[in-house]
């Protein structure tokens, strides 16, 4: 009897770690899915900032939004940019008519960002997303669905789209949100 007990005692102990090892696991291996969960979710959020956007009295310098540095309040991308290795800050591109973004930025461990990651422009400002032909097909799809281009990967694609309103649209590459290629456009 003694030599069953010690059985299923080790059979237990065994289970138990296998069990507590796989849990671990998958909330190490679920930790890209639940950012990109939370971004979706962040898209409910999204729509809801463009209704009624945050006044600002910033003082048109690149500023850290994460900080929320700055003489006015600071974009609030709710965790948006967590995984994004290239974000530093919002590059104040206001007064400008046209701004370009770079598709397929050195970024997220190869050519999956958006150069730069956040701009904030006026309203009536068209800004180009233009592809490097770098890091495969990509595209720029708005969390909130407000626009969308086509899955593309050579090099002078471009796509546009003007902003007429105030708020704060997030988007990122479909195939390649998981791995951080997000940005941000900040209409003020």
């Amino acid at each position: 009897m003694t030599s069953d007990s010690n059985l299923t005692r080790r059979r237990f102990t065994a289970l138990t770690a296998t069990a507590a090892l796989s849990t671990a696991l998958a909330g190490c291996s679920g930790s890209d899915g639940g950012a990109a969960n939370a971004a979706e979710a962040d898209g409910d959020d999204a729509t809801t900032a463009e209704s009624t956007p945050e006044p600002t009295t910033d003082s048109g310098e690149t500023t850290d939004a994460e900080s929320g540095s700055g003489g006015g309040s600071a974009p609030q991308f709710d965790g948006w940019f967590d995984n994004v290795d290239n974000y530093d800050g919002v590059v104040d591109e206001t007064g400008s008519s046209t701004v370009t973004v770079t598709v397929g930025a050195q970024a997220n461990g190869g050519a999956f960002g958006f150069g730069p990651a956040a701009v904030r422009v006026s309203p009536g400002t068209t800004v180009v997303w233009e592809w490097n032909g770098e890091g495969g097909s990509h595209n720029v799809a708005a969390d909130d669905g407000s626009f969308e281009s086509e899955l593309a990967g050579s090099s002078g694609h471009t796509f546009e789209h003007t902003f007429e309103e105030a708020g704060t649209y997030k988007y990122a590459c479909t195939p390649h949100e998981t791995v951080g290629m997000k940005g941000a456009v900040v209409v003020e």
